[in-house]
């Protein structure tokens, strides 16, 4: 087991799951005063979920679905968004801590779009470090590769979070669970909270091809106010729309990335996707992508 490199400077921020004390290195695990212990994976995520069960989670195959569907470059413009949500025109938030700005991302999948915040300014001295974790064991394992500066953990959103209060410049929430109380407590003054969701026409395309996928909650826009109004004032906000050219195997891995892999079995996704003309040249990505500070 590889103690991930970043762990020194994370380590402040963590707390105790169980009893909310701050949390020190011994050995491969990290041990509270009460002495409470949680491991270090040889994977180098740090298992603070335990025994405990979470909520909601991705299964493996979902998790390296999108890991390879990212990784292909479709996602690109998404992730752009984000970073620039998150940086802002000035590059960065005003940090609050001397080491650069601290980023935590709740359900963060992949890695993917916390690598892509924390590739900026990485040269810097003080470029900060980033906090992933999420309820998919494989999840947390992406992430913990994701980027040198990055550690990741397994821990479920819908929880309080295993980390001190003000401790995060920016929270990435990118098409996961949201808990606002938990956004607000984390985030420091002046920080910022991105949240990336889908809008209604979001792959209308595919779905068009695929009637069994999971639509979109047309409620989802004023659920998402209603979660978030009372304790963050939204002060960004940018209407995405860009194509993706399709293969069989990339509207597979765009099926079996989201909720529509348990209602669209592999073996039927390959058959459909496969057959001649049932598969459109390119799909719309239609997300919107939102900046919010706390009140």
């Amino acid at each position: 087991m590889a103690v991930p490199r970043s762990l020194p400077a994370v380590l402040s921020a963590l707390r105790c799951p169980l009893c909310g004390r701050e949390l020190a290195l011994s050995g491969s695990a990290l041990r509270c005063p009460q002495r409470h212990t949680f491991n270090i994976a040889r994977q180098g995520y740090l298992s603070l979920l335990a025994d405990a069960k979470a909520r909601s989670g991705d299964d493996d195959a979902m998790m390296l679905a999108r890991d390879r569907f990212l990784g292909s470059g479709a996602y690109v413009p998404l992730r752009d968004a984000v970073v620039q949500a998150a940086l802002g025109e000035s590059g960065a938030p005003q940090p609050h801590g001397a080491d650069g700005a601290h980023i935590v991302d709740a359900g963060s999948g992949s890695g993917y779009y916390l690598a892509g915040v924390l590739a900026v300014n990485e040269e810097a001295e003080t470029a900060g470090w980033g906090f992933g974790f999420d309820s998919a064991v494989r999840g947390a394992r992406l992430t913990a590769k994701c980027h040198p500066r990055a550690v990741a953990a397994t821990w479920d959103a819908f929880r309080p979070f295993p980390l001190a209060d003000r401790c995060a410049d920016i929270v990435l929430d990118i098409f996961s669970p949201r808990n606002p109380a938990e956004f607000a407590r984390i985030l420091a003054p002046g920080g910022r909270l991105v949240v990336a969701h889908p809008r209604a026409d979001h792959l209308a395309e595919l779905r068009a091809a695929v009637p069994d996928m999971v639509g979109i909650d047309p409620e989802k826009e004023r659920r998402l106010h209603a979660a978030l109004d009372p304790l963050f004032t939204e002060d960004h906000r940018q209407e995405l729309a860009f194509e993706v050219a399709l293969t069989p195997d990339r509207a597979a891995d765009l099926i079996g990335m989201t909720p529509s892999a348990r209602h669209v079995s592999a073996a039927d996704r390959s058959e459909r996707l496969a057959a001649e003309g049932a598969l459109p040249a390119a799909v719309t990505a239609a997300v919107t992508v939102s900046r919010w500070e706390p009140r």
